[in-house]
């Protein structure tokens, strides 16, 4: 089905993010694979074409772009033309708003120029190895000594974890309070932070993922993010768009999956002729390229009502979930039509295949995001 049309300017913003990732993202892939993790300079680059917090107030330097369709774009064109672990929607969408709506006046002048310049790169540390999304089971503490916090504890599995120049670090601030967790914000540099491991993980090779470990960090009252004990609401605040963008980029990374596995069995000849005249293959393929459509749909219209500021986040759970386990469904469908060629790493699909584990994980696993949908429509 034809998508919505864009306005012109979307359009020719499309045209430029394309050439954008072809030219300065796409030639460093595979150095960034073997390294595990992209370049500095990838960021810089990104903040000096405006791709960065474009949301952000003019003011701080940003392009005041509130509309979520050029975030969405810049999805598409990195899944495309990029590399998947060059995930500046992580700073730009996923942590950066935290400080937007919850930092003081004086943080967003602080950070938010080099936030949107590409100079300070951004995490968030919320995951500890005795504890996932289960912000119940946090070890990581912090005690208020008066004129600043002590913050001690480890997170792991933190993306971002040895670029990121400012972290925002989840702490519990009150022991007998499930809920009772503040937000820090953490600077390379302070006196007992320390990086860990570069870990070595299944897929998203080229993006950096760390251990953290905090030491009597003395962090000063100033970098308190929002009010103290708020940070679990807070936290919650920012999920429905974190599905959203993962539901963006699931379809994404599925339609180009769709198109290589396509493209490949067009001239992978089987007993004489191509795969795709193969009645098994031609009907596995036209049955993903239409739920492909109806996801895309669904996405789309999450979409606009994002930018109405009206998402459920009983629906951005339905995006998430079904284009999660499509794009599982379609990449492995991808392996299986290419053959022994589709477990060969040259292959782009292989990479596919690797990357899109994740998705059936992060921001939420799909049981998660079964039970959040069954508490609404049964309870």
């Amino acid at each position: 089905m034809q998508r919505k049309p864009l306005e012109a300017e979307m359009e020719l913003f499309r045209d430029s993010a394309r050439k954008f990732f072809q030219t300065q993202i796409r030639p460093h892939s595979e150095r960034w694979r073997e390294a595990g993790m992209v370049d500095r300079e990838a960021f810089l680059k990104a903040g000096e074409a405006g791709y960065l917090c474009m949301w952000a107030d003019e003011k701080y330097g940003g392009l005041g772009l509130k509309d979520f369709r050029y975030e969405q774009i810049l999805i598409e064109e990195n899944a495309a033309h990029g590399d998947s672990g060059y995930f500046v929607t992580l700073h730009s969408r996923l942590v950066a708003p935290y400080l937007q709506h919850f930092g003081s006046e004086a943080q967003k002048q602080r950070y938010f120029p080099g936030l949107i310049s590409g100079e300070t790169i951004l995490a968030i540390a919320m995951t500890e190895p005795d504890a996932g999304s289960d912000l119940a089971g946090m070890k990581t503490r912090a005690e208020d000594q008066g004129d600043h916090w002590l913050l001690n504890g480890a997170k792991t599995y933190i993306s971002n974890g040895i670029l990121a120049d400012l972290v925002i670090v989840a702490a519990r601030t009150q022991p007998d309070n499930p809920h009772g967790v503040t937000l820090f914000l953490i600077e390379r540099g302070m006196e007992g932070f320390e990086r860990g491991r570069l870990l070595k993980k299944m897929g998203m090779k080229s993006q950096d993922t760390a251990e953290l470990f905090f030491r009597d960090v003395k962090v000063p009252k100033a970098n308190v993010l929002g009010q103290a004990h708020t940070g679990f609401y807070q936290l919650m605040k920012g999920l429905a768009e974190e599905r959203l963008i993962a539901a963006v980029g699931n379809v994404a990374a599925a339609r180009v999956a769709l198109d290589l596995t396509r493209d490949f069995v067009k001239q992978r000849k089987v007993f004489g002729k191509p795969l795709a005249k193969m009645q098994n293959t031609r009907f596995k393929l036209a049955a993903l390229d239409a739920e492909l459509d109806f996801a895309q749909v669904y996405v789309d219209r999450c979409v606009e009502q994002h930018n109405l500021g009206k998402l459920d986040p009983v629906d951005a759970a339905r995006a998430k979930l079904l284009s999660s386990e499509l794009n599982g469904r379609m990449v492995d469908e991808g392996v299986q039509q290419h053959g022994g060629a589709g477990y060969m790493e040259e292959y782009p699909i292989c990479r596919l295949y690797q990357d899109e584990r994740i998705h059936r994980i992060l921001a939420g696993t799909s049981e998660i995001m079964k039970e959040i949908i069954a508490r609404s429509t049964l309870d």
